[in-house]
């Protein structure tokens, strides 16, 4: 897997993603220190509202910064995010308002929304081939993974020697960082040279042209015209189900429903990380052999079983078994989550052409955001309000539906798994090679981009 970080641009950009997130981290440690001193008991309030305009600007901001900024190069739009990120850091420590936190949350996370969905469109340029992108999909996953369970670790260790306000210039270090290595890669120019003008973009209603407007909901409209990426959306929701549902009710979990101590916690939240990075480092040799749809379809149906394990586990009486069953099941759906979400730059890349590829990465960026902007209340409120069985069966059903639409979508034809097929693309012994040129929009022939991809 670590053969990848050969390639000087994607290790300097790697290199950028890691210093980013450990940054990203502090940061989130010290707002709650910074919320509680501002807003006292109400300080969950605070931090409440703060995520909630995190989510509404990954939603809202991504593919408006994606229109606004095609024409600006990618390297120079990532640089100014982390510039911006970092001039939001170093201001924090000095807001003695409520609002000026959600003001400044607002800038932060609308400059994240500028840079992670332009990152992961130049991952698949920098890497061309299959089996390196795949790689290379499979680090970032586990990379978000380690920083969660690492950034709480080495915050707790810098505030036995340092204040709070002190990790906010550990953030501006980390973006400041981030943009000198994206400034020191070189990056390929945007476009692949097989892609061409689909037949949907002939017919104008996916085309690149327009205003503003026009631009900001092309990603979108790509989504909705191509089959595999209808069934990527709905993918996602079912992965944000199990993903909220750990997030939100975790807690109660551990210290209401098996009454144990709160070091636990942790424990359970790790065992969700630990899930997810072990299938992020099995899954590349398992995507050298099948197509992507054979593994991400089954993880969702995967994900309705276990919210019924969930709920029977929540109905049951009191007994020891029921903790390692927790971690067992917290594990399995960091698995889930995984099998879902490390393929999807392999689809997005399959799907669509070079130029675009960033008008579809903020799109899935926008839209995955909101698939958890709607579970994320719907596992608290129907938690709190209704019981957590109920909440497993409720978000039990979101998955089922979700895992259905899916299947509907993404029909199984030969060498749909991707849009290059596992034939035509890989080399003998299953080792996959360079990408074949898909056969349509949907990569079935016949479909409406039948022939060519979208320009990207």
């Amino acid at each position: 897997m670590l053969s990848v970080l050969r390639n000087r641009t994607y290790l300097h950009l790697f290199a950028a993603q890691i210093v980013a997130l450990v940054g990203t981290g502090l940061a989130t440690v010290a707002l709650g220190l910074l919320a509680y001193d501002l807003a006292g008991a109400d300080a969950g309030s605070v931090l409440g509202t703060a995520l909630a305009i995190k989510m509404l600007a990954y939603v809202g901001i991504a593919p408006v910064i994606s229109a606004l900024a095609h024409r600006i190069p990618r390297r120079r739009l990532m640089a100014a995010s982390d510039l911006t990120r970092a001039a939001v850091a170093l201001t924090l420590p000095f807001v003695t308002e409520v609002w000026q936190v959600y003001v400044l949350i607002f800038v932060l996370q609308s400059a994240s929304a500028a840079f992670t969905p332009a990152f992961q469109s130049v991952i698949p340029e920098v890497l061309p081939e299959e089996r390196e992108y795949t790689r290379a999909l499979s680090l970032s996953r586990l990379a978000y993974d380690t920083e969660s369970l690492v950034s709480p670790v080495l915050a707790a260790a810098l505030l036995a020697l340092i204040s709070y306000n002190w990790l906010f210039w550990g953030t501006a270090a980390g973006f400041l960082a981030s943009a000198a290595l994206v400034l020191s890669a070189i990056l390929p120019k945007p476009g692949r040279p097989e892609a061409v003008h689909s037949e949907a973009c002939r017919s104008g209603r996916a085309g690149p042209g327009g205003g503003v407007l026009a631009r900001s909901g092309r990603g979108t409209r790509l989504f909705l015209a191509v089959p595999r990426l209808r069934a990527m959306l709905a993918l996602d929701l079912a992965a944000a189900a199990a993903g909220a549902m750990v997030i939100v009710n975790t807690v109660v979990y551990v210290r209401g429903q098996l009454g144990r101590p709160a070091a636990d916690v942790p424990i359970a939240l790790g065992a969700y990380g630990a899930g997810s990075m072990a299938v992020a480092l099995l899954l590349p040799r398992v995507l050298d052999r099948v197509p992507d749809r054979i593994v991400m379809l089954p993880a969702a149906f995967g994900i309705v079983g276990l919210f019924a394990l969930l709920a029977a586990l929540t109905a049951a009486g009191p007994g020891a078994w029921r903790w390692p069953v927790l971690l067992a099941v917290w594990a399995a759906f960091g698995a889930a989550g995984s099998l879902i979400l490390t393929p999807t730059g392999r689809v997005l890349r399959d799907s669509v052409a070079g130029e675009d590829l960033p008008a579809v990465f903020a799109a899935q960026f926008s839209l995955s955001h909101g698939c958890w902007l709607l579970t994320y209340p719907l596992a608290g409120w129907l938690g709190a309000t209704l019981g957590l069985g109920a909440a497993s069966v409720a978000l039990g059903g979101v998955a089922l539906a979700s895992g259905a639409l899916a299947a509907r979508a993404w029909r199984g034809v030969p060498g749909a798994g991707s849009a290059t097929g596992r034939a035509a693309g890989s080399a003998p012994g299953g080792r996959a090679g360079r990408r074949a040129r898909p056969r349509g929009l949907s990569g079935v022939p016949g479909s409406a981009g039948a022939g060519r991809r979208l320009p990207g």
